[in-house]
């Protein structure tokens, strides 16, 4: 019996693979007119799960803030299943 790779699984595997291990995208690009260099830009991108991105020392900052961040009105409603949230939500209009 052979293995057999099922397609339709293969994007959520990518990105399992992304948010656990992470990537690191370095690119070059020199924007050239009739030979002339005009424009160098050198781009990089870290791509991974916010566990991932801090454990590797990457958005601890960003991380902190956000978790030491107050809950909105909102969220709280959200998690004690409180009726308020529902004052908030769009209705129809009426012309």
């Amino acid at each position: 019996m052979q293995p057999e790779k099922n397609q339709d699984h293969a994007l959520v595997e990518l990105v399992d693979v992304l948010l656990r291990e992470g990537a690191v995208l370095q690119a070059d690009v020199v924007v050239t007119v009739a030979d002339v260099p005009l424009i160098g830009i050198n781009l990089q991108a870290a791509i991974a799960g916010m566990a991932t991105m801090t454990e590797y020392g990457l958005l601890r900052e960003f991380d902190t803030a956000v978790r030491k961040r107050p809950k909105t009105q909102r969220d709280r409603n959200k998690t004690t299943g409180n009726m308020e949230s529902k004052k908030h939500q769009l209705r129809p209009r009426e012309d």
